[in-house]
């Protein structure tokens, strides 16, 4: 080829056009007499030939901004559009009367008008036609709701019967409404504030695409695995397009195509606008999702334009407004959306003589209500109809909307159209004149909430709507059966009665897990859950013995196949391996643990992972599993700041423990022995299994072998509540020493410094849990400051246990403020020992000594506790401070 025909190319020039009109009357041909279907596969042929090196043609990475779906494929329409278009425009307007309502009230509650304004149609042909409610032998659709649309949810359910005037009333006013004794209405979906209403918090931006995902891979795991028959069933997502930079929504994209999900569809709200501006203000979005879906493994449906552009097209026969639309960004498309049609008649259509002449025959109202795709039933339904019907692979359906759609100059498209809570008089009204509303100019500016009658063609629509498709949603039921929970010495005797066996805490947990896996009705709902650590934490002996889940099996042969660790993956297998991504495991382990009530069937979730990598690195997926109610272990193993030795600062973790007793029904856990991790294992099982208690657990687990002893009688009860004495003074006791998880070891080392070398005698209590401690002395504290006039005060455990003046020196592995959590409920004078600071690499031993929890400096604390109270002479301490070579002038560490 010659330099001149190279640069022709790259301009675009075609150099032979008769070859080219050959070539495109040759594939309409095939399209006319074969078929789509043969067409695909020769540009299929075409394509894989062209992506040879000697050719070096990349495919283009969009298709044109038009809809997926042609007219000729769209399927009839299976519902009355007239009532349906009444009903959305009812529940429209109560949704927005609720949202002013409440801030015209009280203005600092805020609330949200612009999005559901912008996604109601999408959400009114899934309640009317695709969402399917749980009724007996089919467990239902699951559907995570955009948070910033659920004034429109409610404003359905009010429709429906669920919810009262006064309710609505009371929206994002829940305390109030409380002590009314009537029903507050959450701001965004919270199970845990609403648990007979909503299923899934989505309030967080990212928390709902990812853990779609993850749920409807679940959905599939309990079907290969014969729990639970989840065929037919779908998950459905309705998020908005600002939302997808959220890491997390986009993270696990590949995964759910790798996992072959079409039992996934997300409809994405392109509305183009997120709080402060365009989404893509000099791009296109729908352009930039496609690339990303398509090329992740997605089904990708563009709904972009609505039925009435369908005559637009069908005239344009070269193209002029696809040509147009290439060469309009997402700012332009927004100004388009808040302006009137005589503006979009002089600056879309008036672009060139061929787009004006389109637009001739129409009025500028008509332009005005050129509808996008996402504001047309009937494009919707059919971008659904085919989404409800792909196989194979996960759908996305990428509607273009106008935010705060029919809100006229007072939101639509504008740029403060997210922070629009309070309307005008002529705004109520235009708005009712918009959408045809049946209200008075009264009836208008008081926000009158519209109610048709119970026998009115629009209500007798909407019951047998919901009726065909099972019942009313959204709706969370718990119908899952009580589990027997086996007794402790048949998985964790070993651990019980150890008798000095050396052992890990971790190692304990792991044997423990293999024995529950045994348990005939415990075993099957168990899943183990890692993040590609299974090795590190000594469990590849489960490999073969109950399997990775994999969706096809084992399509190779193992190199280690003929080891008893070998890595066996099968479609029955119970262990989810996630490779690298503690976003996807704990999603994972969340699917599980509501498990019981998604899909009425309890099941026993085990995720372990490092423990540096849980709190603190997916918070925001642990908040959302408490609000939905997650029953479960979440194991944060090589805890500890000291205890994990070479791995250095990002991995050493020292608080853990105080961020998950941040999350108030997450029970919190350090235990230093095996027997005291089986009485918390036992105790959490029955409580959530048995008692169908809404908590769930975090504990942390060590890799530091050391001689574990076997668990003195009668203190289940005690560690369970936090703490329990581990063993009596020799005499009468001068101080109390205090230790949780490895940190137990030195201070018992400490006790024995303490009689030996300077006849102190001491008392040692085991901690499991500061924050159970804390937890439970708030509540005893409360209680007594609320009833000065009962007969007898409360008296908590902690202050039972460490009653009196004795010095208290408390040490752990963790920041100062876990152990400093009690101190506020005792009497003693208290000091707490701690890893304050940035971890660094080194022996366990030097790291101890550098963060001032080792069993040298517990013994100093204590001294210097009895000095303060004059029992000694502070001699005694310089002496210590010599004899142990504690370099008084060390730098301090939390600053090091």
């Amino acid at each position: 080829m010659s330099d001149d025909s190279i640069q022709a190319h790259l301009r675009g020039v075609d150099e032979d056009p008769e070859e080219t009109a050959e070539w495109r009357e040759a594939f309409a041909s095939v399209l006319e007499q074969a078929g789509p279907a043969r067409a695909r596969y020769l540009l299929d042929q075409l394509s894989h030939l062209a992506r040879t090196p000697a050719v070096g043609w990349e495919p283009p990475r969009g298709t044109p901004y038009v809809n997926s779906i042609p007219i000729e494929r769209q399927p009839v329409y299976p519902g009355d559009l007239a009532i349906e278009e009444r009903l959305a425009s009812i529940i429209r307007w109560n949704a927005l009367a609720m949202v002013v309502r409440a801030n015209k009230a009280y203005g600092e509650l805020g609330g949200h008008i612009a999005s559901y304004a912008s996604a109601a149609d999408l959400f009114e042909v899934g309640f009317n036609h695709f969402f399917r409610a749980r009724r007996d032998g089919f467990g239902g659709d699951l559907v995570f709701y955009q948070a910033h649309s659920a004034p429109g949810v409610y404003a359905r359910a009010f429709l429906d019967g669920r919810l009262s005037e006064t309710d609505l009333g009371h929206y994002r006013q829940e305390i109030t409404a409380a002590g009314k004794g009537v029903q507050g209405l959450s701001s965004y979906p919270h199970p845990w504030l609403m648990p007979d209403f909503w299923q899934f918090p989505t309030g967080s931006m990212g928390i709902g695409p990812i853990s779609s995902i993850y749920q409807a891979r679940f959905m599939r795991y309990l079907k290969h695995r014969g729990l639970l028959d989840t065929h037919g069933r779908k998950v459905w997502g309705v998020f908005g397009d600002g939302e997808m930079d959220e890491p997390e929504s986009m993270s696990a994209l590949t995964l759910a195509a790798r996992e072959g999900l079409d039992n996934l569809i997300w409809v994405v709200n392109c509305n183009l606008q997120r709080l402060d501006g365009p989404v893509r203000s000099n791009g296109r979005i729908i352009d930039e999702l496609e690339a990303l879906f398509s090329g992740a493994g997605w089904h990708v449906i563009k709904l972009v334009w609505g039925s009435d552009w369908d005559g637009l097209f069908a005239r344009d026969k070269e193209g002029v407004i696809a040509q147009t639309f290439a060469n309009t960004v997402d700012g332009q498309f927004q100004t388009f959306a808040a302006k009137d049609g005589r503006y979009n008649r002089e600056h879309f259509f008036g672009q060139n003589p061929a787009l004006a002449a389109l637009a001739q025959g129409l009025t500028d109202e008509q332009i005005d209500r050129l509808k996008r795709g996402g504001h047309d039933l009937v494009k919707i339904h059919a971008a659904y109809h085919e989404a409800a019907n792909a196989l194979g692979r996960p759908v996305v359906i990428l509607a273009q909307t106008k935010k705060g759609y029919g809100m006229g100059e007072a939101g639509q498209g504008r740029m403060t159209t997210h922070q629009q809570k309070k309307l005008e008089r002529e705004d109520l009204i235009a708005f009712r004149n918009r959408f045809n509303l049946p209200l008075s100019d009264e009836q208008a500016e008081s926000l009158a909430f519209l109610r048709p009658d119970d026998d009115s063609p629009e209500m007798q629509y909407l019951h047998a709507r919901r009726a065909a498709l099972g019942g009313h949603m959204p709706s969370r039921a718990v119908s899952a059966p009580a589990v027997r929970v086996p007794e402790a010495a048949r998985y964790a005797e070993f651990a019980l009665r150890a008798d000095g066996k050396e052992m890990s805490t971790t190692m304990a947990f792991v044997r423990m897990l293999g024995n529950l896996l045994k348990d005939q009705e415990l075993g099957p709902r168990v899943v183990p859950i890692v993040a590609d650590e299974a090795r590190t934490f000594g469990m590849a002996n489960l490999f073969r013995q109950v399997g990775i889940y994999s969706r096809v099996g084992q399509m190779y042969e193992p190199e280690d196949i003929g080891s008893v660790l070998s890595y066996r993956e099968a479609q029955d297998g119970q262990i989810l391996e996630e490779g690298i991504s503690e976003a996807g495991a704990v999603s994972s382990w969340v699917s599980a643990a509501t498990s019981y009530s998604v899909h009425g069937v309890a099941m026993l979730p085990f995720y372990i992972y490092y423990s540096m990598f849980g709190f603190q690195r997916i918070g925001d997926l642990i908040w959302a599993a408490a609000d939905q109610r997650a029953r479960g272990f979440l194991l944060g193993a090589t805890a500890g700041r000291t205890t994990l030795g070479g791995e250095g600062l990002q991995h050493q973790d020292g608080h853990s423990v105080l961020m998950a007793a941040a999350v108030p029904n997450c029970r919190t856990y350090d235990p230093a022995f095996a027997g005291e991790f089986a009485v918390i294992l036992d105790h959490g099982m029955r409580q959530m299994l048995e008692h169908q208690e809404d908590v769930f657990y975090y504990v942390t687990l060590m890799n530091e072998n050391y001689a574990q002893p076997s668990l003195p009688e009668g203190v289940e009860s005690d560690i369970v509540k936090g703490m329990y004495r581990y063993a009596a003074a020799d005499g009468t006791a001068s101080v109390r020493l205090v230790g949780s998880g490895t940190i137990l070891r030195e201070v018992i080392a400490a006790a024995e410094l303490l009689k030996s070398d300077w006849g102190v005698n001491s008392e040692i209590w085991s901690a499991t849990s500061f924050s159970e401690l804390e937890r439970e002395a708030r509540e005893v504290q409360r209680w007594n400051r609320l009833h000065p006039e009962a007969p007898e005060s409360r008296t908590s455990h902690v202050e039972h246990c460490l009653a009196g003046d004795l010095p208290v020196v408390a040490a752990s592995d963790y920041l100062r403020a876990w152990p400093q959590l009690i101190a506020p409920y005792l009497s003693a004078r208290f000091t707490a020992l701690g890893t304050d600071g940035f971890g660094r690499s080194d022996t366990r031993v030097a790291l101890r000594s550098f963060f001032e929890v080792d069993r040298y400096h517990v013994v100093l604390a204590a001294l210097d506790a009895m000095a303060d109270r004059g029992e000694i002479d502070r001699a005694k301490c310089a002496e210590a401070i010599r004899k142990y070579g504690i370099d008084p002038e060390a730098g301090v560490p939390w600053r090091a």
